[in-house]
């Protein structure tokens, strides 16, 4: 935006001036980033759920082995990550490892299921797949918390989102199953989930996230104090709350 002489104008003028351009200055802002944005399209058939404005995002830590998954798919729109589709078909599964994604192909589970990943070189010739564009770089976890924010929901559960491990050994359900570290190995560094899941809650002001820990010693990183709009309930809590 070209400078210009304020000399030109009487104080009055100058401030209604000055204040037409910052909101001019604001909308191009928020123009660029609209254009920038990845089209992320929801289904037809994903609509009726949309109106209950409830998502869950679920992490594989073992944090969610007491909820029934299974009995979420009427209440919400459901988001999950990498080998969960092993057993569940979430609304949206989210996968970033090339591993994984060798496997999601093999089983051609995203011929029939909305899947999505990061473009790679390795997946051409794979049809199928959504991709984010540009590449979203982040892990498989907060990718999917990151695309439930983008969509028309209000209220977002973060389940299975542990991120330390089980006595410094990995914390997840599908440990030593293909494609996944042996549940003795030592946990994965959880910082870039952690302030991956932090960006996100903090972007989405305006959304509602409630993060589902275990009763007995629940691990609450001090980031997330924080975050005004980030709250956390017990499993037992939750499961009243949706009658499990």
């Amino acid at each position: 935006m070209a400078k210009i002489d304020k000399s030109q104008y009487t104080k009055e003028e100058w401030i209604k001036v000055r204040a037409e351009r910052k909101a001019k200055k604001e909308k191009d802002r928020r123009i660029k980033v609209l254009a920038q944005k990845p089209e992320v399209k929801i289904p037809l058939w994903f609509t009726p759920k949309l109106k209950n404005k409830i998502a869950f995002v679920l992490g594989n830590g073992t944090s969610r082995t007491d909820i029934d998954h299974t009995q979420l798919s009427n209440k919400g729109i459901i988001y999950g990550c990498n080998a969960l589709y092993r057993e569940f078909e979430p609304d949206f599964l989210i996968a970033v490892d090339t591993k994984m994604i060798l496997e999601i192909n093999k089983a051609g589970f995203q011929h029939s299921h909305s899947v999505w990943t990061n473009p790679n070189r390795g997946f051409n010739g794979m049809n199928g797949f959504n991709f984010f564009n540009p590449s979203k770089g982040w892990s498989s976890g907060p990718t999917a918390l990151w695309l439930a924010s983008t969509h028309d929901v209000q209220d977002i559960y973060i389940i299975g989102f542990d991120y330390q491990g089980l006595n410094n050994k990995i914390n997840n359900v599908y440990s030593s199953t293909p494609n996944y570290k042996r549940s003795h190995e030592r946990a994965t560094y959880h910082g870039n989930w952690l302030k991956q899941t932090c960006i996100t809650c903090q972007k989405y002001s305006e959304k509602r996230y409630i993060r589902v820990v275990e009763e007995k010693d629940p691990f609450i990183p001090p980031e997330f104090s924080k975050i005004g709009n980030l709250t956390h309930i017990t499993v037992e809590e939750f499961n009243k709350i949706f009658d499990l």
